[in-house]
């Protein structure tokens, strides 16, 4: 790749609103002996990348730079082509379709990003396009962390709460083929959807009261952090888990974290997830078993990109928000 080659992007440079995010062209990068430099098809704009743009919370910056952004592209997952080896790498070819996930260099809304083949970055399933790929991540490993903490097992019941986001849709389907019995809980118009990707039953929020439902539950899966542990707590098993992928009102989910590991009944976990080569290697084995297979909302162009934050920032999305990045003709 020539290194004088310059390529388009979405920068940020302060936090704040999607306005804070601009397309301008920046030097492609070159990739280090262990790295590939990856074409990207396509990418998301998910809650991470939100939540690192705006900073809403605090904490977000010990990670991002306290005064500014430390990286100035977000995308946190991708799909694209190997176009450019590093000189030591071993597991990838030039040519080879890859999907991956990146929350410490970010760089999918960009038309290259490099990352580590020891990083997790892994070949595309078998009938799946570089479209479809790029959402493969972000939700569902949320959903698969919070579900190996909770300790679920086949046989389980599980209610997840916001069952057509990009974590609650992935949670359904993981869960699913885990062998759970899963009530999902979404809004009028994607009852359908839940009932699609699997569940066992469907409850409609708008219609009805979700804390009526005569089960009980191993585990509640709060994926859109509108619930509270009180809440919940009638409909849980005596050792029954609850998880909310927010921090709560005043952050109680870290605090009740904290303070229900001391007794033997009915715990809040607040698990910090991780992304692992070996999850995307997992997550890629179950859609080729056809067990996965994330739910897509819309599609913006890269040029769009803030149209694409702006509705991710309604928390009303469906599934994931696509971006066309640089897509082979």
């Amino acid at each position: 790749m020539d290194k004088n080659k310059y390529m388009k992007a979405a920068v940020y440079t302060q936090y704040g609103g999607p306005e804070v995010v601009s397309i301008i062209n920046v030097p492609i990068p070159i990739p280090k002996e262990r790295e590939l430099l990856i074409r990207v098809h396509f990418s998301t704009v998910n809650r991470t990348d939100t939540g690192f743009r705006s900073a809403e919370y605090f904490l977000s910056r010990l990670f991002s730079g306290l005064l500014r952004p430390k990286t100035r592209v977000l995308g946190c997952e991708f799909a694209g082509e190997v176009v450019e080896l590093g000189s030591d790498v071993n597991s990838y070819a030039i040519g080879d379709l890859v999907f991956g996930y990146d929350d410490s260099e970010f760089g999918g809304h960009a038309e290259y990003k490099v990352i580590s083949e020891d990083g997790a970055v892994v070949n595309i399933p078998k009938g799946m396009d570089t479209r479809q790929a790029a959402a493969m991540t972000e939700g569902s490993h949320y959903a698969l962390y919070d579900i190996q903490a909770a300790k679920v097992n086949a046989g389980d019941t599980v209610l997840v709460y916001g069952a057509t986001g990009a974590i609650g849709s992935a949670a359904v389907q993981l869960l699913k083929h885990m062998g759970a019995f899963v009530v999902g809980v979404a809004n009028s118009k994607n009852i359908e959807l839940v009932k699609s990707l699997g569940a066992d039953e469907a409850i409609d929020y708008q219609r009805q009261d979700f804390t009526k439902t005569a089960h009980r539950f191993d585990f509640v899966l709060d994926a859109v952090g509108k619930t509270s542990f009180g809440q919940c707590k009638p409909l849980m098993k005596p050792q029954g888990v609850y998880i909310s992928t927010e921090l709560g009102k005043r952050w109680e989910n870290v605090w009740l974290a904290l303070t229900t590991q001391f007794g033997k009944g009915k715990k809040v976990l607040f698990p910090i997830p991780t992304m692992r080569r070996e999850d995307a290697l997992y997550l890629r084995d179950i859609a080729e078993q056809g067990s996965f297979r994330p739910v897509i909302d819309r599609e913006y162009t890269l040029d769009e990109i803030v149209q694409a934050h702006r509705y991710t920032d309604t928390g009303q999305k469906t599934g994931n928000v696509i971006i066309s990045v640089a897509p082979i003709n």
